[in-house]
């Protein structure tokens, strides 16, 4: 079992969180203006980088959000920045 950082509760288990998102990935604006297979792609189809990887994570006991900038190879977490507060 790995362990993640909360910066709002600290150590947890890992259990407790879900993987969210790619980092930087964009909506497409406006919904209405993409095609089906357009929104497919944005919904379903990640980069899945082997190593290095900038991501979006729930803490769901306590419902924030976070970037985890992480190893997919080694499970090495290097950076958690909370995101309440960030615009942007």
């Amino acid at each position: 079992m790995q362990v993640f950082t909360c910066p709002f509760c600290g150590p947890r288990d890992e259990t407790e969180f879900h993987f969210a998102a790619e980092a930087g990935k964009k909506r497409p604006i406006p919904a209405e203006a993409v095609t089906d297979d357009e929104w497919a792609d944005y919904l379903y189809m990640n980069s899945a980088p082997r190593g290095a990887a900038r991501e979006v994570w729930l803490h769901v006991t306590c419902g924030e959000f976070f970037l985890m900038m992480r190893n997919t190879v080694t499970r090495e977490v290097a950076e958690i920045t909370p995101l309440r507060g960030r615009t942007g």
